[in-house]
């Protein structure tokens, strides 16, 4: 009787794996290739592993493949359309899955990941300033609702005032009521007026 095949799988080895690559790269074990960045005068050097490159970058992929094998155990990579500076938080990247970098650096982390076609990277970057942009525009909306409240509070006084200098209005009118215009005491006292004559004439014919 067979037994049913079951799946061993381990959440923490891609981790594991990548944090003692790191380590390999740090302390210069069985790296490969030596990376020449000089970038408006900046220069330095790091060390690293093709088959890691390879794996995160289809340009280095299409690099190491081609190569004739002719400069010895170490590959010599010489780039100098690449900052120092981000070429080493690329290396971290890539050995790391993760990089802290400056806000104005990530459009720059971005370019680098296209020049070099790290798909990892590229993606990161895009999501990361899709969410800056969204976090800009949220400010934005809270900064105009801030101001459309502090303009309606400004306008909302002098409204109070004149529903209550209307409501008073009103009251002064109750309290004080018109007498009927056929009441006598509004009829004057001498000369009446040209129009009640001509009504009454008017009734007699």
């Amino acid at each position: 009787m067979e037994s049913n095949a079951v799946l061993l799988e381990s959440k923490s080895s891609p981790i594991n794996l990548l944090n003692e690559m790191h380590q390999l790269r740090l302390l210069g074990h069985l790296c490969d290739v030596t990376f020449s960045v000089e970038y408006q005068g900046v220069r330095a050097e790091f060390v690293a592993h093709k088959a890691v490159l390879a794996a995160t970058s289809k340009f280095f992929k299409e690099v190491f493949l081609n190569e004739k094998g002719m400069d010895g155990p170490r590959t010599n990579v010489f780039l100098n359309e690449v900052q120092v500076a981000d070429f080493a938080s690329f290396l971290e990247f890539v050995y790391t899955a993760r990089v802290e970098v400056e806000e104005d650096r990530v459009q720059r982390m971005l370019e680098i990941a296209e020049k070099l076609k790290c798909l990892d990277l590229s993606e990161t970057c895009f999501q990361l300033k899709k969410q800056m942009l969204e976090s800009v525009l949220l400010e934005l909306q809270n900064f105009s609702e801030s101001q459309n409240s502090e303009e309606e509070s400004a306008t909302q006084p002098s409204v109070l005032l004149e529903s209550k200098a209307a409501a008073v209005a009103g009251a002064d009118q109750a309290d004080c009521p018109l007498d009927p215009p056929d009441s006598p005491a509004d009829r004057p006292s001498s000369g009446a007026s040209p129009e009640v004559p001509a009504t009454k004439s008017k009734e007699k014919m």
